[in-house]
């Protein structure tokens, strides 16, 4: 079919910080050297923010480069650390403090805020729209356009209207194509183009398996005579040791009477009949994090995967036509538990690459091999190598061990260990059948402090146009029941923290999966986690899915 182009000269897919800081710096720069750019940023979601999900403790590193002013300019930093507090959970009901001395440098959070992500990145795109961006909420970069040389020419945006059996319906709209000299790919933890550019470039190429985790996040209002402004918690240990998995949470107190409490679990876990949401809503049982929270009442929740194998699963950032950014890469910095500062910085840098290139009168199309040099001359690069070893020395000594060694290297020795720690295991690949794995045992929801998967879905406004096709692709429809039900009692029931994938049973005895997309967060937890690869998540209608205030 005949789509309607439009051109500019660089093209950002996702309004997240990576790509909006992408924006106001190309055309900050721009403007200095007398150039005059047209820069797009696409986003799927219905309005800047809305899939925007982190935990957060925001280092403002980047935004005082991006925006020394920001304070005078009202960005939403408003709630400064004033206090840090990490725990082991040794069990349900005890707990021990560690000293602040004893505590990694990367975890002490002076000069930081607790802040709303989603909210930073509005406040971003109205920056980069006043510089002269154009940037379109509800527009999903669904496909990748290719000059006739290979390099990237821009995306395609899905198509509106279309019906469960993928025929037009009668409100059918095509998408566009947006054509660009250079596409920049910031979509976030594992990007669904981000994951097709490093397989048809071989960007991964003598590079460690990614690896992930699985941010699940409340937000609650809590009593004034419980709540402390600017104070930060991050737990290790219980719940999550019982099954053997790694990971921690976190519980964060921000203005107007608000917390977020949260848990991250390692994808690399190998029990299959974990379930992270169900991890999530027993910690809050513990009396260290319920005694923040109860008697509030909780207003939003979400969950998100999170990028986690850091410089050692670092990709080749640049192909012909373009970068990926921020999350798409893996830039976060787990040490820190911090990844928006590093989005930000990632951006910076591609903007920077960008304008030099662009002013030179560059038609676009080429390999921006500066972008790899000014990386690696940044403090960002320095930052992700220094802290090289944390992610790979948790899974394979686990969370007390691995919390040791970055004690050691950042705190004692000042810098890292002359020796690479690798974990070579991909996530999808670490699940131990179920047969030989320990059942766990989750409450009931008591619907004060736990509650269930689709009332929590519920209150993430998540909304999807319910005719369209599915957006969570099956390769072979046949291995959820046949392969990996016996083997792993299909872990898709658990691993998702949406209720998106069930197994129902016949009324002939034979059992059924069932995909209720509807449901669908927009996590990409199934895309990574899957045993077989099996699941592929694609975007869905533009607009669709959570839409996350405050988060």
């Amino acid at each position: 079919m005949e789509r309607e182009s439009m051109e500019f000269d660089v093209l950002i897919v996702g309004a997240g910080p990576a790509g909006l800081s992408t924006a106001c710096r190309l055309l900050q720069q721009a403007k200095k050297a007398g150039k005059e750019l047209t820069v797009c940023v696409v986003e799927k979601g219905s309005e800047v923010g809305a899939h925007i999900m982190a935990g957060t403790v925001f280092e403002p590193t980047a935004l005082n480069e991006l925006f020394p002013d920001w304070k005078e300019l009202g960005a939403p930093l408003n709630t400064p650390v004033d206090h840090d507090e990490i725990f082991y959970l040794r069990s349900q009901e005890s707990a021990f403090q560690f000293p602040n001395m004893i505590v990694p440098k990367s975890m002490h959070n002076e000069g930081n805020y607790i802040i709303s992500l989603g909210n930073l990145c509005r406040w971003l795109a109205e920056r980069a729209e006043e510089l002269g961006a154009e940037v379109y909420p509800g527009f999903p970069a669904a496909d990748i356009l290719y000059n006739d040389d290979g390099s990237v020419k821009g995306v395609l945006t899905g198509d509106m209207g279309i019906g469960r059996d993928g025929e037009p319906t009668d409100s059918f709209t095509p998408g566009m194509e947006l054509h660009a000299k250079y596409t920049i790919f910031s979509e976030g933890s594992r990007g669904h183009l981000g994951k097709r550019l490093m397989q048809k470039f071989n960007l991964n190429e003598g590079k460690d398996p990614q690896h992930y985790g699985i941010g699940i996040k409340e937000l609650w209002d809590v009593p004034a005579e419980q709540h402390k402004p600017g104070l930060v918690i991050h737990t290790t240990g219980w719940p999550l040791t019982e099954s053997g998995s790694t990971g921690g949470s976190f519980l964060y107190h921000l203005e107007n009477g608000q917390v977020y409490v949260g848990l991250i679990t390692d994808l690399s876990y190998f029990n299959p009949h974990v379930s992270p949401f169900d991890e999530f809503q027993r910690l809050k049982l513990h009396p260290e994090i319920r005694k923040h929270i109860e008697g509030g009442k909780r207003v939003s929740y979400g969950a998100r995967a999170l990028t986690k194998g850091g410089f050692n699963a670092l990709p080749k950032m640049t192909f012909p036509g373009g970068l990926l950014i921020g999350c798409d890469a893996g830039t976060l910095n787990s040490s820190k538990i911090k990844g928006a500062h590093c989005a930000m910085k990632s951006g910076i840098i591609a903007a920077d690459t960008l304008v030099d290139a662009l002013t030179k009168e560059d038609v676009g199309g080429k390999d921006l091999v500066a972008y790899t040099e000014n990386f690696k001359n940044s403090w960002l690069y320095k930052e992700l190598y220094d802290e090289r070893n944390f992610g790979p020395a948790m899974h394979k000594f686990g969370n007390f061990m691995g919390g040791a060694l970055a004690f050691f290297e950042q705190n004692i020795l000042h810098r890292s260990l002359p020796l690479t720690i690798r974990d070579m295991t991909p996530d999808h690949e670490t699940l131990r059948p179920a047969e030989s794995s320990k059942r766990m045992e989750y409450p009931k929801p008591d619907n004060k402090l736990t509650f269930d998967k689709l009332t929590s879905v519920f209150i993430s406004n998540t909304n999807h146009e319910e005719e369209q096709p599915v957006h969570l692709k099956l390769k072979d429809p046949s291995v959820p029941i046949e392969y990996n039900l016996p083997k792993y009692n299909e872990p898709a029931q658990r691993y998702c923290p949406a209720g998106v994938y069930e197994v129902v049973a016949q009324d002939d005895g034979s059992k059924r999966f069932q995909i209720n997309a509807q449901n669908c967060v927009h996590c990409k937890t199934c895309d990574i986690k899957d045993p077989t690869q099996n699941i592929t998540w694609v975007t869905p209608e533009g607009g669709g899915g959570p839409n996350y205030p405050n988060m």
